[in-house]
Formats: C-alpha cells, structure tokens, sequence
C-alpha cells in the first residue's frame, strides 16, 4: 500500500469518526429535546392530577378512578390510578392497564419518589411518569411517543446520509490533499531514483519552503553536494596519486630493465644506477606513508584529549635538529594545551618543519614559536609567490619553483587535514624580512 493511500484512508477514518462524534451528539440533543418536550407535558398533567382530591365511585363491585382522562394516545395523557397493593383504576372504557412493578408500588407506598419509565403497551410506545397523590396511591400518566420516535427515524435517516456524504467528501478531499503533500516526497523519490541510476550527482531539488518537507529537501541537496564534493576529491585523488606513482615507477622500471640487461656495464655506472633505485624506493616509500597517514587523519571525537602542544612542538625540534643537519632550529615554547589526537598534530608539526628545512639555504635558520594554541614556523627560504599562496595547502599541488625538489606534494596538505579535523586552520603567508611565515591553529580545551 502506498503512502499516499494510507494517507488518504487516514484522513477519510479521521473525518468519518469526527462526523460520526457530531450526528451522535446532534442525535442525543435532538432526542433530549424532543422526550423533554413530552416530559414536561407529563409534568404539567401530574400537577394538575395531584391538586385535586381522588374521588372514587363503586359501579357493581369495581372502583372507578373518576379523574376525567382521554383515551389512551391523547394530548392530556393517559392516567391510571395505581394502589399500595397494586389494584388499578381507571374510567369507564379505559381497559388498556398500564404495567405496574415494584418500583410503582414503592411510589404509593411513599417509599420512593416519582421517576420517569418506557414502555410498549397495545403495540404503542408510551412515555410514563408515575408520581404519588396521597398515602397508599399513585398516578401513572402516559403518553405516546410515536411522533418523537417517527421523528429521530427522519433524523437517523438524515445523519446517515450525512455521515456517509461526509466520509465520501472526505476521501475525494483526502486524496487531493494527499497527493498534494506527497508531491515533493514523490520528488524527492524520483531524484533519488534517476541519482541511483545515472550517478549524477548534480542533481538538486527546489527546497523552497522551511517546513519538513522543505528542509528534506534542502537536506537531501546538502547531502548530494557532500557526495559530489567527495566524489570529486576522490576522483582528483586518484588521478593525482595515479600521476605522482607513475613517474618514480617508469623511472624505477627502466632502471632496473638497463640493470637486467646491462652485464657489461661498468661498475661506476652500475653503483649510480642502483643508487636511482634506492632513491626512487625511498620516495616511493614516503608517497605511500603520506597517502595513508592522509586518509588515517582522525575527523571525530572519540581519541581526542588534552595535548600540551609545546611539548610536542619541543620533540619535533629535537627529531628535525637530527635529520636536518645544515639547518639551524631555533625555539620559543610557552605551555599550552590543546584538545585532539597526539599522534597527527605531531605529524602536521613534523610536515611543517621538513617543509621549512626544505627551502631553507644551507645554515638557514628556522624559527619555531608555541603561544595560545597556535604553531608559528618561520623559514628564511625564497618564500611562497603571491599566486602559488592559495594552493599551497592542497594535495599534490607543487609551486613550479619546488618540481625540482623531493616531495610529493601531500605534507601541507596532511597538515591542513589535521587542522581542519581539530577544529582549527593553517595558513601561510610572506615573512617580514624573507621567507615564509606558517600559522597552524588548534583549539584549546574548554574549561568547566
């Protein structure tokens, strides 16, 4: 069953118990007001039975009750005179006797007070008030109630048909509005579809509108521009990687062909060429680890805590004073703590050292400050032209002054993933004096 049916039969047994609450409640007011009506005549009727003395006549050996009284089915009401040991009256002709229980015989006892009762008499439905007139009697009055019940048949007949013409307005309306709220579900659902089946994720819907639907909508683009974001990165990943891979193994292949072939080759050259070998292993080697500690960059919450991050800057100094030699790092560390994952903010510290080393001239120096959560690193190299500044941090991206310099173009782009993960930014700019000047920024901890 579609949503839209169920929707539709919904809305159509909403409306029907709704209607059928108000014919029941029309009914019952109509039916209070119309017995009402004959209650009060019965009362009326009463009133004047009981200001009046009972008088009583012997004809032969039966007791008349002379009260005058029409027949039964009259406007004035049926009456019967009812005694404590349950002999009726009535007058000459009257021979239809009203029922008489134990609750009427309590009445002329003076044992209970007057009440109201139905019952079928000669095939007639009557209304009857039995109320006391004096001690050891009581005075059934009846009425028919053969023009009310005729009546609330009229009205059941109406209420019916009413009900039943409302539960039918009520489908017809359910089902366009049904198909009116679905339409943007049934959108939505045929977007989904043609992105299953074409993979284009371009695919946008009109989220006009704040309610549900419309921030379904907006949250259904919002996740289409996600996936394509991711789709492209992937897709650029892999061509940049496939890029990078290439070049180091057509050069490690046709080294190791020549050195296959190459029996006679002099050793000098022989040496050199499996030197290329090594050297192209090894940056294959690191091109690899990047791309892995790329993708192991943690994005969430659960290995975070608190990290001083002077302490981390401080090792990283001693690790890049032992690899870089003909480099000179100098250091200005204040304690600061930092909340995130130890292992990849000292990584990034690490990427950004190298790289500083990297384009520092020999016996440069390199300047290392730790404040408020912020890593600053300073190198005296040739600096970052003003064009190449906006890409510096992205993967695989080499400034056209670094194509002749190992690397493989991922470390800034691992710190900048690592800076992002943790809430933070980097960013690089010309330093005063020469060189370049990087800011890595993390977020520090907050405190209750």
């Amino acid at each position: 069953m579609s949503f839209r049916t169920r929707l539709t039969i919904a809305v159509a047994i909403a409306v029907a118990i709704a209607v059928a609450v108000a014919c029941a409640g029309a009914y019952l007011a109509v039916r209070s007001q119309l017995r009402g009506q004959v209650d009060g005549a019965l009362e009326n009727r009463a009133d004047l039975v009981q200001r009046f003395p009972i008088r009583l006549i012997r004809t032969g050996s039966n007791e008349i009750f002379i009260e005058p009284s029409p027949a039964l089915g009259g406007a004035e009401g049926y009456v019967q005179l009812v005694s404590s040991n349950g002999n009726t009256q009535r007058l000459p002709g009257d021979d239809i006797a009203l029922p008489v229980d134990d609750n009427v015989l309590e009445v002329a006892d003076g044992e209970r007070g007057s009440f109201y009762g139905d019952a079928e008499v000669a095939g007639t439905h009557l209304r009857i008030l039995t109320v006391p007139v004096t001690q050891g009697f009581a005075v059934q009055i009846a009425r028919p109630l053969a023009e009310v019940d005729e009546s609330l048949a009229d009205l059941r007949t109406v209420l019916v048909l009413v009900a039943l013409g409302g539960v039918g307005l009520a489908i017809a309306l359910g089902f366009l509005v049904s198909r009116a709220a679905v339409a943007p579900v049934r959108r939505l659902t045929e977007a989904t579809e043609e992105v299953t089946a074409t993979r284009d994720l371009s695919r946008r819907m009109a989220d006009e509108g704040t309610d549900e639907l419309g921030r379904l909508a907006a949250s259904f683009n919002t996740m289409l521009a996600a996936l394509e974001d991711s789709a492209r990165s992937q897709r650029r990943f892999v061509a940049d990687a496939s890029h990078e891979l290439r070049t180091p193994l057509t050069s490690l292949r046709t080294n190791i062909e020549v050195l296959a072939r190459a029996d006679d080759m002099p050793p000098a050259e022989r040496e050199r060429l499996l030197a290329d070998v090594v050297e192209q292993l090894a940056e294959m080697s690191e091109l690899v680890a990047e791309l892995v500690a790329l993708d192991r960059v943690p994005d969430g919450p659960e290995a975070r805590e608190d990290v001083r991050l002077d302490l981390l800057a401080g090792e990283a100094v001693e690790r890049a004073r032992r690899n870089r030699a003909g480099v000179t790092f100098s250091s200005d560390l204040e304690e600061s703590v930092v909340s995130g994952v130890p292992g990849s903010i000292e990584r990034a510290i690490d990427n950004l050292l190298d790289n500083a080393a990297k384009w520092s001239p020999p016996g440069g120096e390199v300047e290392v400050c730790v404040r408020d959560g912020v890593v600053t690193v300073r190198d005296q190299g040739p600096g970052i032209d003003a064009h190449d500044i906006p890409y510096v941090f992205d993967r695989f991206y080499r400034a056209p002054s670094a194509r002749g310099l190992p690397g493989s173009g991922l470390g800034l782009a691992i710190v900048r993933q690592v800076a992002e993960a943790h809430g933070g930014d980097v960013t690089a700019e010309p330093a005063e004096g020469g060189g370049t000047l990087v800011r890595l920024r993390l977020v520090e901890p907050v405190r209750p």
